[in-house]
């Protein structure tokens, strides 16, 4: 008898398989030197900039491993440090052009793996589970309405 998976394991796998394709999506367009890692940071990246300790919260990783990840996009050129307006002292994490350019071959990869999913599950099931994960966000996210 198979067991019933938790719906956080259930969410993790297609979460999984959507982020893999994006990727997959992204190294066919040319972009073959950016790390799942590395990409989890840059979607974390706000479009005026995010402070590092930021980034690393969001991402669930230590400051130190932002930092290593930050310092490979910057050499990359995916990002740069520029100062931060709002206080002199910090530095922001910035996307360069090089960076905008996968945005919208991530974009285009996200609304295809959309349509397949509302495609096998239907117009309305796909409504209500976003509209579920949408609701989840006020409890889960704690970067919501930011």
């Amino acid at each position: 008898m198979t067991r019933e998976l938790p719906t956080p394991l259930l969410m993790f796998i297609a979460h999984r398989a959507a982020e893999g394709s994006i990727f997959t999506a992204l190294r066919d367009a040319g972009f073959t030197d950016v790390t799942q890692a590395q990409g989890r940071l840059l979607a974390g990246i706000d479009p005026t900039g995010t402070r590092l300790t930021v980034l690393a919260d969001r991402a669930g990783i230590a400051k130190q491993t932002a930092t290593a990840l930050v310092d490979k996009l910057e050499a990359a050129g995916y990002v740069q440090r520029v100062p931060d307006p709002g206080d002199g002292r910090a530095r922001l994490v910035r996307l360069t052009g090089r960076a905008e350019a996968m945005i919208p071959v991530a974009r285009a990869e996200e609304q295809r793996i959309e349509g397949e999913w509302a495609a096998h599950l239907g117009p309305r099931r796909m409504r209500q589970l976003r509209e579920a994960l949408t609701q989840l966000r006020e409890i889960t996210d704690p970067y919501v309405g930011q």
